[in-house]
Parts: structure tokens; sequence; C-alpha cells
């Protein structure tokens, strides 16, 4: 049934459907690693995504890479990573470079903080380099790649990051290379104004880009290489139509990368209509430590998250009252106000932030050590996404949840089977529900998922790994 529905939602634009256009071959590239990486045998390879809990599945997957520089990345590339403190690769990024960088269409699961933004704007970045050297873009063309976002915080975040690596391109003699990052909120006029000049790479939001590409004041008939971060909470966020009516707009194959924290079986099955030969590469982060409750104080910042507006806005004012530097952001906040809230708390200069979930999709808060959900989210994805923002880079964090008797039972027993799959204490409130899935293998024999029934096992705890959960309980009579 699950991929009956995905069909109806597939990733595939209405000319490729109507002439029965299928493609069955990635987008190769020239790029190759070096000649000894190339030799490894299967074995050798095996045995360095073991050794970096990597997970992979697909055809012709591409060794991994263990440093920088036999990615063979450009001098002004390998200057600026060594220049953030960045001097080896990531699990992710490890096995993920060289098979984008081949030119496969790619799944990546990874949690933020993974470094997996640098994953798909690299290599972007060549490819877009690589075009504007063959053929200049001209006034009014592009982009050569586009980014997708569910949010526009996240989307100026990835921005920032795409210019961060052009600056010391541009500096060093290469071609320039413009950027755009188009969302709402922002004076379309001056977003325009790049279109006009001739754009090479775009950082988007759904809504913004759909308007744009509507009135015809851009165009995808260049872009070849597209990539949906967060990919899940685009779906679920109801932006599948969005992203349906983008995909109408490319003229090409492109190369096709998904990015998640999570990847549920029903996107595991919609990515599958839209990628060609795809790879998954998972972080799997298995075998990391098994860590006690840890119950104290923790310094700031924090995080905390609420299901709704009005619980994020009672929760800032009183902690304002109580004399606490407090912001907070929602969706019914202007973009003034959440870019100030979003900065503010990054630079530390507030201590809590109290958001919905539009801060727990990517956006990256270094060094926070302890989320609190006000309540409990009704998707266990979510959930996962929120406790992403600590326990980061092997650091541990605090998790402190807030249950009630009101909460779905359904999303009680995905909690449960999550912090089994992490090796944590089950609180005896979990304990005593009776799991369905404990049962033998009738479940798994009959719907063909192991392990969670959500995600299929694939990972969506990857997060939480590296994190101490602190369940508090509040029950409402």
């Amino acid at each position: 049934m699950i991929e009956h529905l995905s069909d109806k939602k597939t990733l595939m634009s209405v000319r490729e459907l109507a002439k029965g256009i299928t493609y069955t071959e990635s987008l190769l590239t020239g790029w190759k690693p070096p000649l000894p990486i190339r030799r490894m045998s299967t074995k050798e390879c095996d045995a360095i995504r073991k050794q970096w809990h990597i997970i992979v599945d697909g055809e012709k997957i591409s060794p991994p890479i263990k440093n920088f520089k036999d990615v063979r990345f450009p001098e002004p590339y390998l200057k600026m990573l060594k220049a953030k403190g960045i001097v080896q690769p990531t699990p992710i990024q490890v096995q993920g470079l060289p098979v984008i960088l081949r030119g496969r269409d790619m799944i990546g699961i990874a949690f933020t903080g993974s470094g997996k933004t640098l994953v798909f704007v690299l290599p972007l970045i060549m490819i877009a380099l690589q075009e504007e050297i063959m053929m200049p873009i001209m006034p009014g063309e592009g982009p050569v790649g586009l980014i997708f976002c569910p949010s526009r915080e996240l989307a100026r975040q990835t921005y920032e990051v795409v210019e961060q690596f052009l600056i010391p391109m541009r500096e060093s003699g290469y071609p320039e290379l413009r950027p755009l990052l188009c969302i709402g909120g922002v004076d379309i006029r001056s977003q325009l104004e790049v279109v006009k000049t001739g754009v090479h790479i775009v950082v988007a939001t759904p809504r913004r880009l759909k308007d744009m590409l509507a009135k015809k004041k851009m165009s995808l008939d260049n872009c070849r290489y597209l990539t949906l971060d967060e990919a899940d909470i685009l779906v679920d966020l109801g932006f599948e139509d969005h992203i349906r009516e983008v995909f109408d707009h490319f003229k090409a194959q492109r190369q096709t990368l998904l990015f998640s924290t999570t990847m549920p079986t029903k996107i595991q099955n919609f990515a599958r209509s839209a990628l060609v030969k795809p790879v998954t590469v998972n972080e799997g982060r298995a075998g990391a430590a098994n860590l006690d409750v840890i119950q104290e104080k923790t310094p700031p910042p924090v995080l905390v998250f609420c299901e709704n507006k009005a619980d994020v806005d009672y929760i800032h004012e009183y902690l304002l009252l109580k004399g606490v530097e407090a912001v907070a952001i929602h969706g019914g906040k202007d973009q003034e106000e959440r870019e100030y809230a979003i900065s503010s708390f990054k630079v530390g200069k507030k201590d809590v932030l109290v958001a919905t979930d539009v801060a727990s999709k990517g956006l990256d808060f270094p060094y926070i050590q302890h989320v609190i959900n006000y309540d409990m989210p009704a998707e266990i994805e979510n959930y996962v996404h929120r406790i992403g923002r600590t326990g980061r880079c092997g650091k541990t964090g605090i998790a402190t949840t807030f249950i009630n008797k009101n909460q779905s039972e359904t999303t009680l027993l995905d909690l449960k089977h999550l912090l089994q799959e992490a090796k944590q204490r089950i609180p005896p409130v979990l304990a005593e529900l009776n799991d369905p899935r404990e049962d033998g293998d009738t479940i798994t024999s009959a719907s063909g998922v192991k392990g969670c029934a959500y995600c299929g096992g694939l990972g969506h705890w990857a997060g939480i790994i590296n994190l101490s959960i602190q369940l508090s309980y509040k029950f409402y009579f």
C-alpha cells in the first residue's frame, strides 16, 4: 500500500511521465580517485566501512576515501577546511564524497553535525566550476545546481557554507561563481537581480522557488544537480506538491541527492521514483558507547521545543519574567525576528531558545548540552530531529522529555524501541507497554520490515547514540 501511494507522489516531471521517459544509467563524471584507491579490493573497502561505522547499499559503490587530499579537492578547498579545523572526513564524507563526485544518485542518512552539508556542497561547487569553464553562464541563465531546504533558517545556513568555500576559490583565480539564496521573507527584487546576471548555485525553500519558476523568472534548463536536504521533512510538511511542480521545469536528467537524519520507508519508496540506481550511505554509528542516564543541571545554551506556537510564546514570556535570557521562533514570527533569535542564540547572547519544530530541521547549534521537549511530538522522527541538536561530535548531551497519558501509545512504543536500539535504560512507564513487534517474527514476515516499523531499521535512531536520555513524566488527570 505504501509503495502504491508513493507512486502517486513520484518525483518525476509531467513531461517525463507523459513521454514515458526513464533513466537507466547515472550521470557519470570524469572524476576518479587516485589509482591505489581504485585498486582497493572489496574486502579492504568493507573493512574501512566497518571501521567508520558506514552502512552502504547499491551497485558498483565507489571506494571510501579517508582523507581530503585523495578526494582531489583544489588547494583552496583544503586550506579552508584546515582553517575551519576540519582535518579528517567524517563517516558520511568518507563514503558520500566519492559517490557524489562520481556522479551517482545518493540517499544519505546522517544526523546533524555529521558534516553532511559539505558532502553535497563541495561537489556542487566543483560541478558548477567545471560547467563555467566549459561554457560560461550568460545573463539570465542558470542555475547549474539546486539545493532544497524545508526552512528559511536551514537554507540560509547552507547558503553561508556555499559562500565560505566560493570566496577562497575566487581569490585563488578560479572563475567567479554566483550563488543565490532564494527564500521567502526577503525582497524578491534583490533575488531577481542575481538571476539576471546569471546564477550558478541556488539554495532555496520550495514556495519561493516555485513562484519564481511559475513566473518564468528563473529556468532549470541547465540544472543538472539537485539536493533535497531533510527530505523526509520536506514531504511531511506538505511540500511534495511544490517539489513535483519544480521537477516539471527540468529538461534533462539530473543527479539527485536526498539527505536526512531519518529516512522512513515511505521516503525510500518516494526516492526510488526519482533516483537512478541510487547508493544509500548510512552513518550507522554502531558500537558507540553505552551511556547511563545523566541527572544533573546543565549550563546554557538550552533548547526548549513545543508542538504549537501558543506554548512557545507562553514559555518564552514565562522565562523572560524569571530573568532568563531567552528568545523564541515559530512560523508566526516575521523573518527579522527569526533571524535575530537564531543569530543571538548561536553566538551566546541568549541562553535559551524556545521553538517549534522549525528549529529542529537541520539547524546547526554548536555546544548545546540540553534539549527539553515540553511535549512529546506526535511523530517519532520529529523527536529524533529535536534531540539531534545535542550529543554532537562525540560529546554527550541530555534530552528531557515530558509525556502524559494523552500521548499516542504508538508513539510511545516507537520511543521505547528507539531507546532499545540505542542501548539505553527503558523507563518503567515505557517498559510496561506491550509491543506487538516483540512477539516473534509474525509482523516481520508480514510487513517485510525488521526492527522499527517506522524506519525499517535504517537508523533513524543514529542521532541519539551519543546522547544520554533523561525522561521526565507529566500526567494529566
